[in-house]
């Protein structure tokens, strides 16, 4: 199999990656509800040849803080509603949804996601995620988040009973026959009657197996957790975009936990987050990060980085010189590494203002077309990454630029399509339809 590099355009606040990217000039904040600004994006997306698009989400608003109300763009469509709107003016495009394992219940997500790949002809994928938030908890009937393990066990459970929904009929199951009166063959139907620790789901699915078997199934994370479910189900993992060297060795390390599972890693995609600053000068490109990062508050600055470091600053200003002192337990939100309480933890003193700007500066690509195309080939080539998820700081200009600069530098060195050529999203991830899984109980049984 020819490896070639795989583009997603992710999406999480539609003003853009970074969180005040809606203030930018280029930004139009007032069309974040409108269906043509998402189709629009989808189309720049296609224009670019891009994959998939990949919608992140949400099940709250962020109003921990009254930064998150007075300033940080958090309203959205629901994404399989969106993505299905959208399927009909994208034609070409993956369609991937986050969708939490926490916060739903299989039968729903299994009929969903078949239902948007019948309907896109087969382009639907499912990013996995088990929610991170207390605020989604109480959205549920909760108070706190269940801790981050069980939310992980209940991933896995999840993932099976969705896996055996989707396999509840044959492919020639259906008969639709109207001479004999007979629509559909009761012996090639199997009903998945699973018991287990988080779910009790009989089945069978009341919708067939749509054109790839099962969606691609994306899983973001990069807890020890979050790369154990990875490895045993997801067929991409969407990851953080750390130094090349840590990025090497967690492909590597990944690629082999998918190999212990007994599982092709050339069928597995990892793909890191790009955020690119694109300008036609390298200064252009430096002034408009600044511009960006000039957008943000003093008081949403604070507030965030209180929030990822566990220790409250409200009151204080940005500039104020604190001493690292957590009096909030973070880490049953993520696993993952998380450089700004590390930072913080190095210094005798230091600024929210400095922590907010540096995981700024060390999460962005600044850079023109050629300078971003020559770090996204080192990391392909290198086997740091088998292809990105962009994310621009600001919609629609960022992925607009991406696609004027850097795309056209990628094609030429053969590294990423120039047309869309394969059917369905599968296809395009290197992997085969999904094959049916029997489960030897028929309804007929």
């Amino acid at each position: 199999m020819t490896r070639r590099l795989l583009l997603g355009a992710f999406l999480f606040h539609p003003g853009g990656a970074h969180v005040t990217g809606w203030r930018h000039e280029s930004a139009e904040p007032d069309r974040h509800l409108d269906i043509d600004f998402f189709a629009d994006f989808a189309r720049t997306a296609e224009r670019g040849v891009f994959d998939t698009l990949f919608f992140a989400d949400g099940l709250y608003f962020w109003d921990r803080f009254t930064s998150g109300i007075d300033h940080y763009s958090q309203v959205r469509p629901e994404p399989l509603t969106l993505l299905a709107a959208l399927s009909v003016r994208a034609k070409n495009i993956g369609l991937a949804a986050t969708i939490s394992t926490t916060y739903n219940e299989p039968y729903h997500v299994a009929r969903a996601l078949a239902s948007l790949d019948h309907i896109s002809g087969g382009r639907a994928a499912w990013n996995l995620v088990t929610s991170r938030y207390d605020e989604e908890a109480r959205n549920f009937g909760g108070d706190s988040h269940l801790d981050h393990s069980r939310r992980y066990e209940r991933g896995a459970e999840f993932v099976e009973v969705v896996n055996k929904l989707w396999d509840s009929w044959a492919d020639d199951a259906i008969l639709a026959d109207k001479a004999s009166g007979f629509f559909a063959d009761n012996t090639k139907l199997q009903t998945p009657d699973h018991r287990g620790e988080f779910f009790t789901v009989r089945g069978p699915l009341n919708i067939t197996r749509g054109p790839q078997g099962h969606p691609v199934l994306f899983q973001a994370g990069g807890s020890p957790a979050g790369q154990e479910l990875a490895a045993a189900t997801a067929d991409a993992v969407f990851t953080h975009f750390p130094s090349l060297e840590e990025a090497k060795r967690f492909y590597a390390g990944l690629k082999k936990q998918v190999v212990e599972h007994g599982r092709d890693p050339e069928r597995f995609s990892i793909l890191p987050t790009l955020r690119p600053v694109v300008g036609r000068s390298r200064a252009e490109a430096e002034d408009l990060a600044e511009q960006i990062l000039a957008t943000t508050p003093d008081s949403l600055i604070v507030e965030d980085v209180s929030h990822s470091i566990g220790q409250d600053l409200t009151g204080r200003s940005a500039d104020e010189r604190f001493a690292f002192a957590p009096n909030v337990d973070v880490s049953n939100e993520s696993k993952s590494p998380n450089k700004r309480r590390e930072w913080a933890g190095q210094s005798e003193q230091v600024t929210a203002r400095e922590l907010y700007a540096r995981s700024f500066r060390e999460n962005v690509v600044i850079g023109t077309g050629i300078e971003i195309a020559d770090i996204v080939e080192e990391r392909f080539t290198e086997f740091a990454a088998d292809g990105f998820m962009v994310q621009s700081l600001t919609v629609p200009s960022g992925l607009e630029n991406f696609v004027d600069e850097v795309i056209p530098e990628l094609q030429r060195r053969g590294l990423t399509r120039t047309a869309y050529e394969e059917t369905t999203l599968r296809e395009r991830f290197g992997l085969e339809r999904a094959p049916r899984a029997d489960y030897a109980q028929t309804v007929a049984g």
